[in-house]
């Protein structure tokens, strides 16, 4: 079940609820990604201090390794990883579409060869979503048909053929099984306006309890990705979560939360931090540079997170050039924090009704 909770009167920004079996999710949210059933270099219990409400997971990474008959033996991904908030779990599409070896696409589903041994395995509609059952993830996503930018019109096409058959059969497939757990469809339909419309009607008239946007964030310039975004959500549903998927940086979740998205995840906060780049209130900093050598301020003043409560730059610049595994720990822990504070003051700026305001201060922001 969805609430709507407040709708900005100057932006389509919302705020809401989303109840799931593993508790209530606050929106606007963001999701660390946990692709093989781990944040790299966090614990759950970083997790719940850092007030992360929700993780996601891979279908298609879990079920190469370990492999459902591992996970199975705990009884779910939760038991499994000692995470006991909700998990939304991908269906595997956008990975077979960016790491497989080789593909083949067909009405059924998709072959592929894995990344990890080059093994034959094949992902249909009813598969990907026996697996995420097993998986027991609160949320699932329905097998979709991703395609690259740039790409031509039969390509879009056929996408998104596959897409909207796969979803119909993976609902009628969730529905026999009947879980208690949520399904969300994928829009798909490339940068094409019409393709896009035609995509949010046919998915949206099978009635899911939730609805992504994919093939987004996939190479195409940033005002494309705006633009298209926007376009979707302002015919999505109003009633049903709204979710785009793998998005971004600050900047984007401002933007798209402004044109009324729900839900995000993207492996930048983490990824980042593990390349020494860290976000802070007046924009990026990369702490391997050498500048921060004798700096004795923490990453960011107005920031309270346990890095910043503890360390200096100059320990953490030691740490990142030392290649000190702490170096990961603690530059995911602030940049986590940073991601999950700024969903935070959003949501209190739409519930305040003041979000148009927190929008023009936080685009005043300069990087560092």
């Amino acid at each position: 079940m969805f609430i709507i909770e407040k709708i900005c009167s100057k932006t389509g920004a919302r705020s809401g609820v989303l109840k799931t079996t593993h508790g209530d999710i606050k929106t606007p949210v963001f999701m660390p990604v946990g692709t093989a059933g781990s944040v790299k270099s966090l614990c759950p219990e970083d997790l719940m201090r850092l007030n992360v409400q929700i993780l996601l997971g891979n279908t298609y990474h879990l079920y190469l390794r370990p492999g459902c008959d591992v996970i199975n033996i705990f009884g779910g991904l939760h038991n499994f990883m000692q995470w006991h908030g909700p998990i939304l779990t991908d269906s595997g599409g956008f990975q077979v579409f960016s790491l497989a070896k080789l593909r083949k696409i067909t009405d059924e589903g998709v072959i592929f060869q894995s990344h990890i041994d080059g093994s034959r395995h094949m992902l249909t509609p009813e598969s990907v979503i026996d697996i995420q059952t097993s998986l027991g993830s609160d949320i699932m996503m329905c097998l979709d048909d991703v395609v690259p930018y740039p790409c031509n019109d039969s390509q879009i096409v056929s996408a998104m053929k596959h897409t909207h058959l796969w979803a119909q059969e993976c609902k009628n497939f969730w529905k026999q099984k009947d879980s208690k757990n949520s399904l969300f469809a994928i829009v798909q339909g490339g940068m094409v306006k019409a393709y896009r419309k035609q995509s949010i009607e046919i998915l949206s008239a099978l009635d899911f309890p939730g609805y992504a946007i994919g093939g987004l964030s996939v190479g195409e310039p940033i005002e494309l990705m705006y633009d298209i975004g926007a376009y979707c959500l302002e015919l999505l549903p109003d009633n049903k979560p709204r979710y785009i998927m793998g998005v971004g940086t600050p900047e984007n979740l401002v933007q798209l939360v402004s044109s009324g998205c729900d839900m995000f995840d993207c492996v930048m906060p983490t990824r980042n931090a593990r390349n020494g780049q860290l976000f802070t209130s007046n924009g990026t900093m990369n702490i391997k540079n050498a500048a921060y050598k004798y700096d004795i301020d923490p990453i960011d003043s107005e920031c309270t997170c346990y890095t910043c409560m503890h360390f200096s730059r100059a320990y953490l610049h030691h740490l990142y050039r030392s290649r000190e595994l702490l170096a990961y720990r603690l530059n995911s822990i602030h940049n986590i924090h940073y991601y999950i504070q700024l969903m935070k003051q959003m949501r209190e700026a739409i519930i305040s009704d003041c979000f148009d305001s927190f929008v023009q201060s936080f685009n005043g922001s300069s990087p560092d």
